[in-house]
Formats: structure tokens, sequence, C-alpha cells
């Protein structure tokens, strides 16, 4: 089985902002499979789906950014799945919007969420997806621009970006992980032209 976790804060305020990257790409997943993620377990909001011979778990934690590994340790405790068959899909700051970047495991980074999530899990073995937000415009605080909402423009961009990131969540459920990383990592999506 596999659990597919978006990071992002619950609520309203916070539904269509940058910080919420993470929630965006399970959301659209979730349309496209359709799955409802509505049963609340594990500090989770969270859709059971079944893909050929594979159970996935699609979950968006509900307790706040900085305390996803609260909802990650439920959620792998509750399905008695291992850290390696867990997929955490957040945004970075560091990559441009438009981008995004697969690793089979790694370090945190300064993300505060997937800080959390590694702490949880006991382990920084296991693929997550970044989701590109950057560059933060000079000058700017980033904990403000992360919590401001996506503008029209920057809206239009991200949905291919959210097609791609679902393609890769099925490529690495189906075991592709490498070619995944082949296929979306030097990948960036064109941003509508102005006119």
């Amino acid at each position: 089985m596999w659990l597919v976790v978006g990071l992002g804060n619950p609520g309203k305020e916070y539904a269509k902002t940058r910080h919420n990257a993470g929630f965006l790409v399970v959301q659209h997943l979730a349309r496209k499979w359709q799955a409802e993620i509505k049963k609340r377990a594990y500090y989770s909001k969270i859709a059971e789906c079944q893909k050929g011979a594979t159970r996935v778990v699609l979950a968006l934690p509900q307790t706040f950014m900085n305390l996803s590994g609260k909802a990650v340790a439920a959620l792998l405790a509750g399905y008695r799945a291992k850290p390696e068959n867990m997929i955490v899909i957040y945004d970075d700051l560091d990559l441009d919007l438009g981008q995004l970047r697969l690793r089979p495991g790694g370090s945190p980074g300064s993300h505060k969420g997937m800080k959390s999530v590694v702490e949880a899990a006991g382990s920084e073995e296991f693929p997550r997806i970044r989701v590109g937000i950057g560059p933060k415009p000079e000058g700017r605080d980033a904990a403000d621009y992360v919590l401001e909402e996506f503008p029209l423009s920057e809206w239009e961009t991200l949905q291919p970006v959210l097609d791609m990131a679902c393609e890769a969540i099925e490529m690495i459920i189906r075991g592709n992980i490498n070619q995944a990383m082949n296929r979306f990592n030097r990948r960036k999506t064109v941003a509508p032209t102005e006119g």
C-alpha cells in the first residue's frame, strides 16, 4: 500500500495559498481518481482508494504545517505502513513556480513541515515531491509570502504542474520513481504569455 500525503494548513483561509501546494496536488489527484477526501482519521482528512492491486490512501494532515509529523506518525501507525511507502508532497520556495523536484529520500532542508515529518517517521528514506512556488520577491518576508494566495497569473502556471505531479505520483506507485525523476526533474512549465 501507499500513503500519499500533501502538506499544508487546514482551513478555507489557507486553501489557495502557496504554502498549500502539497494539499493542492493531493486534492487534484483525488478529483482525477474520483475520490472524496472527507473521512477524518489520524489527524487527517483521507480518502482510501484502490489502484489496480494497490491500496492508496490520500491524506491531508489537519495539524497545521509545522506539526505535520503528528498526523504522519498516526497515519503510518494506523495503516501499518513503512515510511518508504509514503510519498510526501510540499511547497518549495527555492524552486521556481512551474518546477517539480522528485527525490527518493534525503534531508528535509529548511522546510519546517518536512522536518516534522522526518522526525515523526524516524526516517529520511521516503519519496517526496517538491512543488516550486518561488522565487520570493526581494525584500519580502518568506513567512508572509508563502501564506499569500496564488495570484491568477501564478494559478494558471500552477495548473499543468498539478497534472505533472499527479502523473509523477502514479509513476512512483507503479515502482517507476527513477523514470519519474528523469521525466519531471528537468521540466518546467511555460508561464502563460500576457496579452
